[in-house]
């Protein structure tokens, strides 16, 4: 990759990501007394987040109502769709309204329905009002701001792209020693014992996404050239409703938020027929793949570009839902007196690097939390308004253990690793690939026709932060693709067509790493994630 760092430095922890799970756990480890680094590839990290654009809010159990930490768990375990690992849904749920009044503590403003009592929407999947929100529908920009004046004090290093996590050690006894960075001024290294994973998702693995730029699934690719394994990656959630404008193109779209449908909207077709009706008990609050597959097979059977969410009715709609009305307005669109036109779109990966409730992997020093952990809590269908609450718990969570691993590790010295091959195809190729080929419904052909592509695809060296994230995507889309090919079922947000019921035999998780060629995946097959 490069010969030799133009510049070193050392920390206690390096934190890869300024959103909420990012800064959630660059406070806790700031806090702990260590020193921190956090690395944001954007040229200015405000804004850059998928937190920031998160619009419905956090699912949290609060005191003294009707609602239940059971309840809650209960409602995930049944959109997880049998791979959730109930004793993690548990302590994640359980820490929830702690971690929510650690941020209020931070600066956070919940919306309230009554002075000192936060406002509850309900969202698909839950059984209960446990959704506390801000702004009316724009949460994830509270929650950023908050986070991010928190950390106002933090080494924040703008334009910085973390290129490889390093490591050192004979078999079975490695650990972490740093990071491999890129910057305006050159490639350099970060010691450091402790790594923090928080780069989030990989929404741009396909051409219209929810997702802000940098999803690119960089956290993806530096676990795996870590060594260390994912798993769930074929359980990528298509949120049911992003904005539909004909002619966008590709990239980010707004999403819908789905707490519109909480408060009552309707997903309708061109003909004004109802999508979900005899589809789910829940109707158009199921959970999140149900709908989505329920929206790709009416408009597989209409021919019509898009479906539409009828909110009319709502009440004061623009001041409850602010963010939804801008973005509808900027398309030519006024909700207030149209239906919104709505397709399925990119929205999270419910899979990611293996790591436990605190966010350890099994390479002793590195972490990861977030969007790119796979902890146990989503299974194959994230319940809605669990990303934040995830994140705010298990990012505190890593942050306290990375620095008691830092203070237990001490200082390594990181040292340059050897140049890597690497290969990947345009982006724009990979994206219609991934778009026609591993999208809401999937097949053998498909699937094997994407393998090929991406196997095919021409040697890419890194010279900047574009080539990191193509050469990251390609080593995503390997990983998607491998996952989704091994499981020959439907299950959750994963929908096979030559397969379309579940499968009680593989109702367990796949194990996925790199092989020698740090290109090739391996699938453990059905291996139990422990």
């Amino acid at each position: 990759m490069i010969a030799r760092p133009q510049w070193t430095h050392s920390a206690d922890v390096v934190v890869i990501g300024t959103g909420v799970a990012g800064l959630a756990a660059a406070l806790a480890a700031h806090r702990a007394g260590r020193s921190v680094v956090v690395l944001s590839k954007a040229n200015q990290a405000r804004g850059a987040t998928a937190t920031h654009y998160a619009q419905g809010g956090i699912a949290v159990v609060l005191p003294h109502n009707d609602d239940s930490v059971e309840a809650h768990v209960a409602d995930t375990v049944v959109a997880g769709a049998g791979l959730c690992d109930p004793q993690a849904v548990y302590s994640i749920v359980a820490d929830g309204y702690a971690a929510v009044s650690e941020l209020v503590g931070d600066g956070a403003r919940f919306d309230e329905s009554a002075p000192g009592q936060w406002a509850l929407t309900r969202e698909g999947g839950h059984s209960r009002r446990r959704i506390v929100h801000a702004g009316g529908d724009a949460t994830g920009a509270e929650v950023q701001r908050a986070l991010d004046h928190a950390a106002r004090m933090l080494d924040i290093r703008t334009a910085h792209v973390a290129l490889r996590v390093l490591h050192d050690g004979s078999m079975g006894d490695e650990a972490v020693t740093g990071v491999l960075v890129g910057n305006p001024h050159g490639y350099g290294i970060i010691s450091a014992p402790s790594v923090i994973l928080a780069s989030g998702g990989l929404g741009h693995l396909y051409g219209a996404t929810t997702n802000p730029e940098g999803s690119t699934g960089d956290g993806i690719a530096l676990g795996l050239w870590a060594g260390v394994a994912v798993s769930d990656l074929e359980f990528i959630q298509f949120h049911p409703t992003m904005l539909f404008a004909p002619g966008a193109g590709g990239g980010r779209r707004p999403l819908v938020t789905e707490a519109i449908r909480g408060e009552g909207a309707k997903l309708i077709d061109s003909q004004g027929d109802s999508v979900t009706a005899g589809v789910h008990p829940m109707g158009d609050l199921a959970p999140r793949d149900v709908v989505a597959a329920a929206i790709d097979a009416r408009l597989k059977a209409t021919g019509d570009a898009c479906v539409y969410l009828d909110a009319r009715h709502i009440f004061d709609f623009a001041d409850r839902f602010p963010t939804v009305t801008a973005a509808c307005r900027a398309a030519g669109i006024d909700p207030v007196r149209q239906p919104i036109p709505v397709v399925p779109g990119a929205h999270y990966s419910c899979g990611g690097v293996v790591t436990d409730v605190y966010g350890r992997t099994e390479l002793p020093g590195l972490f990861a939390a977030g969007e790119v952990a796979r902890t146990g809590l989503h299974g194959a269908n994230r319940l809605a308004s669990n990303s934040l609450l995830e994140g705010l718990v298990v990012g505190g969570r890593a942050g306290r253990a990375a620095a008691a691993h830092a203070a237990e590790a001490g200082r390594p010295r990181a040292l340059a690793p050897e140049p890597v091959a690497h290969t990947a195809p345009p982006r724009a190729e990979l994206q219609a690939a991934m778009s026609r080929d591993a999208s809401v419904v999937r097949d053998a052909a498909g699937l094997t026709r994407l393998s090929a592509t991406l196997s095919q695809a021409p040697a890419r060296s890194i010279g900047g932060r574009r080539d990191f994230e193509d050469v990251a995507l390609a080593v995503a889309a390997c990983a998607v693709a491998a996952a989704a090919l091994a499981r020959t079922e439907s299950r959750g947000c994963h929908h096979r067509e030559e397969h379309p019921q579940a499968a009680p035999e593989q109702a367990r998780s796949n194990l996925l790493r790199l092989a020698d060629d740090q290109n090739s995946v391996l699938v453990q097959a059905l291996a139990a994630v422990v």
